[in-house]
């Protein structure tokens, strides 16, 4: 056992290495991008990695494999989502007119009958403007591709972004295994043992918290895909699956899938069974997550409140930007560590031993 005086160092030295690495994050921030999305993969792709390595897959094959395979994967759903969402957005456009005379005709007159008001959209002025408009929204698309290819150094900011991501994670999956080793040779050796457990609880909680919330988006969005096109809603699938993948935010998550199945059941017609169905598939995939994947996927001990995790996407996004939005919850996680080791100091100081000894008497 560790003399109390190591220990209460170990922390200090810990809680310095912190600040001075947010520090530096901070100053870094604008070249951080394709290394912490590199790395977020990487960790996330290195169970799969080691696995082939145990059926006699040479490292860098298993590395190549493992980046390929998330590299299609991702390709794979940017092509089946971006164009179902273009159109999307296009026919909501057009048919903007249409869901705003139906909320003039049949909504708004019971509004205006319960708090005894006189409200009313101008249904002319809107198609005179959406018509005005229409052609410049239709070509929104081709004038910011032709803005990107004017702004040469943004887009070579965005294609070296996209070449290093996979770069960055092919060799921190291929030096995994030297990796690990050569920082724990950095721990002072009086420390190592009080580290090492430290580390040893960040990586559970990370490991624990991510592949299993990364599991729920996964059946979350296979889940509402399966379960709007059963309802009968015509964009089952981007809707199903942009669901799925904001459902790692408690709440938002929630609300934003089902305000966009509703919008596009209102688009499609506005049936009362349509709207029926899509509003049960939303409250049994809530019930769903909350009682049984995120507490048998993710697990409890983790610890997260719904609003931390709220707080740390505001948070780290106002100060970092998308960086910090990636890197949000990860990190909340490791402070979260990081608290229950200054709660253990704390509890074991003798501050509050003395108050409680005082207390008590």
């Amino acid at each position: 056992m560790s003399p109390p005086h190591v220990d209460r160092t170990t922390t200090i030295l810990w809680a310095l290495a912190g600040i001075a690495l947010l520090v530096l994050f901070w100053m870094l921030r604008p070249i951080l991008t394709p290394f912490v999305v590199g790395a977020t993969l990487a960790y996330l792709g290195n169970p799969a990695v080691n696995w082939l390595v145990e059926k006699r897959f040479p490292r860098p094959l298993a590395a190549a494999l493992m980046v390929c395979a998330m590299g299609v994967s991702i390709l794979l759903l940017l092509l089946i989502v971006i164009p179902v969402f273009w159109r999307e957005i296009t026919a909501l456009i057009a048919r903007l007119p249409e869901l705003f005379e139906m909320f003039n005709e049949r909504i708004l007159p019971k509004l205006n009958r319960h708090f005894d008001v006189d409200i009313s959209l101008d249904i002319a002025f809107l198609r005179q403007w959406l018509t005005e408009h229409q052609e410049e929204a239709r070509n929104l698309l081709p004038h910011l591709l032709s803005h990107a290819r004017s702004g040469g150094l943004a887009l070579i900011s965005v294609a070296i972004n996209l070449v290093l991501i996979p770069v960055v994670m092919f060799y921190l999956l291929q030096e995994w295994p030297r990796i690990i080793p050569a920082l724990r040779d950095m721990i002072p050796r009086p420390m190592i043992a009080r580290t090492t457990r430290f580390m040893a609880d960040i990586d559970s909680v990370l490991s624990e918290f991510l592949r299993g919330q990364v599991s729920v988006m996964l059946i979350l969005a296979a889940y509402y895909t399966v379960g709007l096109w059963f309802a009968g809603l015509s964009s089952a699938l981007p809707v199903g699956i942009l669901t799925g993948l904001i459902s790692f935010i408690p709440f938002i998550g929630f609300s934003g899938g089902i305000l966009l199945a509703l919008l596009s059941a209102m688009l499609q017609g506005g049936e009362v069974g349509l709207l029926t169905g899509v509003v049960i598939v939303y409250i049994l995939g809530q019930l769903i997550e909350s009682y049984v994947l995120t507490p048998y996927l993710v697990g409890e001990r983790i610890g997260l409140h719904p609003l931390a995790v709220i707080f740390a996407l505001m948070a780290f996004g106002l100060l970092f930007g998308f960086i910090g939005m990636l890197i949000a919850l990860p990190a909340s996680a490791a402070i979260l560590v990081a608290l229950r080791e200054i709660r253990s100091e704390w509890l074991e100081s003798p501050i509050y031993l003395g108050m409680r000894k005082q207390d008590t008497e």
